[in-house]
């Protein structure tokens, strides 16, 4: 059975990862991959609490989905009303190093309250205002991509994997930031400060105006609605990590009531101003964009993860690999690597399964109780994974969700970043886990 299901995971995952080789969209393996999983898991065990066991990783699983489902929404809500021109407006340089410096951090903190894919687009189309030769705005699309992937990375809900981290509680909000926000911030600083010596200082181009990719430019004709919108959004989004700590309730039920809220402001924004015929800026129409295909990718290879968890498999790994290395630098070191070949989420999810927070008992009856501190909450382990998937991803371009968005508008060419941007990004990788083991090594 173990080798049965290793292999359909394994030829499951290379087509999930030969998705733009094979035109088919990843969310496509990733449920053929999750429904043979259980199915040959269910019929080699006949457990009869199978049924029991698929509805908790169903609700684990459904917690995310329905986070990312409400998340989602609530950013297309923000760009249907034009509130990312607001933002976009609002940057200005003097020269081509400055801008480059400038798109970075503004990315950087921007991934952190949505996610590094929506941040990417948005900065990406922009650049089309700013810069006319291509072959330029490829470096700082690049940069683009690594300060996305970097910020994303120290905020709860930056990151679909930092966003299960923190649903599951292997870290809280507050520790996640005090000990991610500095090597996340060097991991872009060191990158940037290389590419920006590439960037001659010259005199930034006059915009072009004709660019109207937000297609209903709300900015113009109704400004204070794409502000209120643009701050109530964001307002939403921050509210959530409060909203957890408060309550202690899953952090879906806060993206749920912000949702709600903003629905509300809509229908009666939309009423008010007639906007039904300009914009369709109702939620229920805003919903419609969502790319649903992601929700279901994501739904399929968390229960494809959780078919493996079941059947023990993710626990003997752990084993071998805690016997073997035995040092949590050198496991997520690994796993960030891998992050730029394959997707992160997967990678993060198996490492939730296969090693459990630990607790004072865990630790009292380990044979090596240091080691196993390391696997508490908000231990070293779990901010080392949450740094390590996120900004691993960025060695290859099509190791992330934001590399991959900004190959395909922009036409970058795979040897091209390869020959240029992956060794800037393993300079920003190593130097970010350089200053995690600095501060680990100063505080504790």
């Amino acid at each position: 059975m173990v080798t049965t299901l290793l292999i359909i995971f394994i030829v499951g995952y290379i087509l999930i990862a030969s998705e733009h080789v094979l035109g088919v969209n990843k969310a496509t393996f990733a449920l053929i991959m999750c429904g043979l999983l259980w199915a040959v898991y269910s019929l080699c065990t006949h457990d009869p609490n199978i049924s029991s066991e698929m509805v908790e990783a169903l609700g684990d699983t459904c917690e995310i989905v329905v986070f990312l489902i409400g998340a989602m929404t609530i950013v297309e809500l923000i760009d249907r009303y034009g509130g990312f021109k607001i933002m976009i407006d609002k940057i200005h340089a003097s020269n081509k190093r400055k801008l480059l410096w400038i798109l970075a951090l503004v990315a950087f903190f921007m991934s952190a309250v949505l996610d590094n894919m929506t941040t990417t687009i948005i900065m990406v189309m922009m650049l089309r205002r700013m810069l006319q030769d291509q072959k330029e705005r490829w470096m700082f699309a690049c940069t683009i991509v690594l300060a996305a992937n970097a910020g994303g990375a120290w905020s709860p809900i930056g990151d679909i994997t930092t966003i299960m981290l923190w649903m599951k509680n292997y870290v809280s909000s507050v520790d996640l930031i005090e000990n991610l926000l500095l090597p996340s911030l060097v991991s872009v600083i060191v990158p940037v400060f290389i590419a920006s010596r590439m960037i001659p200082t010259s005199p930034m181009e006059e915009r072009n105006s004709q660019d109207n990719r937000i297609g209903y430019d709300m900015s113009k004709e109704h400004p204070k609605i794409s502000r209120v919108i643009l701050w109530c959004g964001i307002g939403g989004l921050l509210f959530v990590p409060v909203f957890k700590a408060t309550t202690h309730l899953a952090p879906y039920m806060g993206i749920l009531l912000s949702l709600g809220v903003l629905w509300l402001m809509t229908e009666l924004l939309v009423r008010h101003y007639k906007l039904d015929g300009k914009i369709e800026g109702r939620i229920s129409q805003v919903m419609r964009n969502i790319d649903m295909s992601t929700i279901l990718f994501f739904l399929g290879i968390l229960m494809a993860v959780s078919a493996l968890s079941q059947a023990g498999i993710l626990g003997e790994l752990a084993g071998w690999l805690n016997n073997t290395m035995h040092n949590v630098y050198a496991i997520n070191g690994i796993i960030g690597v891998l992050s730029s070949i394959v997707d992160n989420v997967p990678l993060v999810a198996a490492c939730m399964e296969m090693y459990p927070v630990a607790n004072d008992a865990m630790i009292a009856a380990a044979s090596d109780p240091a080691y196993t501190a390391l696997f508490v909450e908000d231990g070293l382990f779990w901010h080392l994974l949450t740094f390590c998937a996120g900004v691993g991803g960025s060695m290859l371009i099509i190791g992330s969700a934001a590399g991959v968005v900004a190959m395909g508008i922009e036409k970058i060419p795979f040897m091209w970043y390869l020959k240029r941007i992956t060794w800037l990004a393993f300079s920003g990788y190593i130097a970010g886990i350089a200053m995690i083991w600095l501060m680990d090594l100063i505080l504790n």
